[in-house]
């Protein structure tokens, strides 16, 4: 009896702790010169992989400026690739086509600018086959709404779950923009389960019609990155909630006092229309 007059205690106090709002102003330290920031995840997908650099700003919401004229390198054990400079895309450098990452090859980033050089290491985990996720219908039309995609717990395999709808070739939708008929969702398996992530605030729901490509795909992802992101959840998307965690720097392979993740991923997918 002790503990269920506890938790009823406790429901009761909820609503009224959930419905103290206040506003406050937001401000960011502007002092320093902007870091660098590098984003860069390659897979063993062939393909063009992009690393993607940046100066950091100081306000939210703020546009990021592009780092150019940098030199990006990179290796394994027995190769290096120089990745060129995207001159349509500032800030944005690619590798030739042909290149792929494989798996338990340790990798490394090297990033030359401004007379510094800024360097990470990481290694891909293997990739799994899984599941289908699960979607149902709305209760209030007959549109539909991802239901579930993976357990947000997995203490031996963190993966990253990108999922990709497309609607804009069903029927009713031909003479809208393609792009309002798309939408990418990413879900992610951690290691570890957050009071700030179960109590999360309320995310938007995605509708989308019968007969929609769905593409599931999985990333796997080291120990690192795994921490890597749950740093940057706990910073972001897990903020204002019942109980929001600590402010705390995320975290980062990179060496030189750069921020960002260099990460290496295998990727598994496969794709359902939505009956």
């Amino acid at each position: 009896m002790k503990c269920l007059r506890e938790h009823t205690i406790f429901f009761l106090i909820l609503p009224v702790l959930a419905g103290c709002v206040k506003e406050s102003e937001w401000e960011t330290p502007g002092d320093g010169e902007p870091e660098l920031v590098v984003e860069a995840i390659l897979t063993n997908e062939r393909k063009q992989h992009e690393v993607y650099l940046n100066h950091s700003v100081d306000g939210l919401n703020e546009e990021p400026c592009p780092v150019t004229g940098a030199t990006v390198i990179v290796g394994n054990e027995s190769t290096d690739w120089i990745l060129e400079e995207d001159t349509a895309e500032a800030g944005t450098y690619r590798s030739d086509s042909t290149f792929m990452a494989v798996t338990f090859s340790n990798y490394n980033l090297q990033v030359f600018f401004g007379g510094m050089l800024y360097s990470a290491r990481s290694t891909m985990v293997e990739g799994q086959y899984f599941s289908e996720l699960k979607y149902q219908r709305n209760a209030e039309d007959d549109l539909y709404h991802i239901d579930y995609v993976a357990s947000a717990f997995n203490a031996t395999s963190p993966a990253m779950w990108e999922v990709l709808i497309d609607w804009s070739g069903v029927t009713g939708y031909g003479d809208k923009d393609p792009s309002d008929c798309r939408a990418r969702l990413l879900f992610y398996s951690l290691p570890t389960l957050d009071v700030s992530e179960i109590f999360a605030p309320a995310v938007e729901q995605v509708s989308f019609p019968g007969g929609s490509l769905i593409v599931q795909r999985r990333y796997s992802l080291a120990p690192a990155h795994a921490d890597y992101i749950r740093s940057l959840l706990l910073e972001t998307t897990w903020q204002g909630s019942l109980f929001p965690s600590a402010n705390a720097n995320v975290h980062s392979n990179l060496s030189g006092g750069a921020i960002g993740f260099f990460g290496i991923c295998a990727v598994t997918e496969l794709s359902l229309i939505v009956d």
